[in-house]
């Protein structure tokens, strides 16, 4: 018998070769790929997004938008033209989920550091109280680098159309007051062709550490 391996020996050894392979090509061949959905107002919970737009289940994107960041410099579209961004709402004087929100965006904001693909985007749901320098102190306090993110107040109507319509990402406010919007956890991750690839729980480590991921997947796809 040892004779009969030791005067094969080659052979087997050229069969175990090619048996790794196989086995490997099988692996990645059935090894889900990674993919992200595309997400429309049809796919969302319904209380996030208005009324007049729950309708549409394709080729929804973040529509133009033009607001006042933290130094006083106009925002829009442009700022963010062929970059993957997270977007998300929040408001200075909040006390609740905001505070933990901004220490978890502050550790995107780190991951993403090095990425010249990858920015931030905060839209405050009270612009009546959050002002520039109020913005601008805020930034300060939690260490936001400007050129990575832009913290942005403006018209509360057009604040709550991008919440609503576009980043289906805000609950309605008071039935008896207009335009007032109960901010939510999400962070909305947008790709460089404006479309909504995934939402995340902006208090939870773990929905972070996911979104690093794909931010980092989405990134990879780019190049």
């Amino acid at each position: 018998m040892f004779e009969f391996f030791k005067k094969y020996r080659t052979f087997f050894r050229v069969m175990a070769v090619i048996s790794v392979i196989i086995i490997t090509l099988f692996y990645f061949a059935l090894k889900p790929k990674k993919m992200l959905p595309i997400y429309n107002p049809g796919d969302v919970n319904p209380e996030l997004v208005d009324s007049t737009v729950q309708y549409i289940k394709r080729n929804h994107t973040i529509a133009d938008f033009s607001f006042i960041n933290q130094n006083g410099k106009t925002i829009t579209q442009k700022d963010y033209e062929g970059k993957i961004y997270v977007a998300d709402f929040f408001f200075t004087t909040c006390g609740s989920i905001c505070p933990k929100m901004t220490a978890n965006l502050v550790d995107v904001q780190k991951a993403i550091l090095n990425n010249p693909k990858v920015m931030l985007l905060s839209h405050t749901v009270t612009p009546e109280i959050d002002s520039v320098p109020v913005l601008k102190k805020y930034a300060l306090e939690k260490g936001v680098i400007d050129s990575k993110w832009n913290l942005v107040t403006g018209d509360k109507k057009e604040i709550y159309t991008m919440a609503r319509k576009s980043y289906l990402a805000v609950k309605l406010g008071k039935p008896d007051e207009l335009y007032d919007m109960v901010h939510t956890e999400n962070f909305v991750l947008v790709d460089t062709k404006r479309r909504v690839r995934g939402f995340y729980d902006g208090t939870k480590k773990e929905d972070i550490q996911r979104l690093i991921a794909d931010i980092n997947w989405l990134s990879a796809q780019e190049e």
